[in-house]
């Protein structure tokens, strides 16, 4: 199973980042293998619009099961859930402690954002 887990930086001890669309850093880990892999988003850093719609296509390229991140809004979440990626909130410190938190359940999935569109 591969989950994406938004980041601020490229490694696991980097903070997770609370946007998804906006987040610096997507850092997939591969639950198969045990590895993970840093994957860039710079290019929706600073989009006008669309940034949660990118990401989320990006997300479902990668082949990802579920994200872990502080929040969603609804154009990502919309996408996400037609690529049938599931949607963890709440993560928080650094993206080991966010992984380990999905491991051990203490993330639920969601079925509906948590914020608005063009949240920052």
């Amino acid at each position: 199973m591969k989950v994406a887990v938004t980041s601020q930086g490229a490694d696991l001890t980097s903070e997770v980042d609370p946007r998804f669309g906006r987040a610096r850093y997507f850092i997939v880990f591969d639950t198969d293998s045990g590895g993970f892999t840093p994957h860039d988003n710079t290019q929706n850093l600073n989009a006008v619009q669309g940034a949660g719609i990118q990401a989320a296509r990006k997300v479902a390229d990668l082949e990802v099961e579920a994200v872990v991140t502080g929040n969603v809004g609804p154009k990502a979440f919309s996408v996400l859930q037609q690529a049938n990626v599931k949607i963890h909130l709440g993560a928080k410190g650094s993206v080991k402690d966010a992984f380990e938190q999905f491991q051990s359940g203490q993330l639920a999935s969601v079925s509906e954002p948590n914020v608005e569109g063009h949240w920052t």
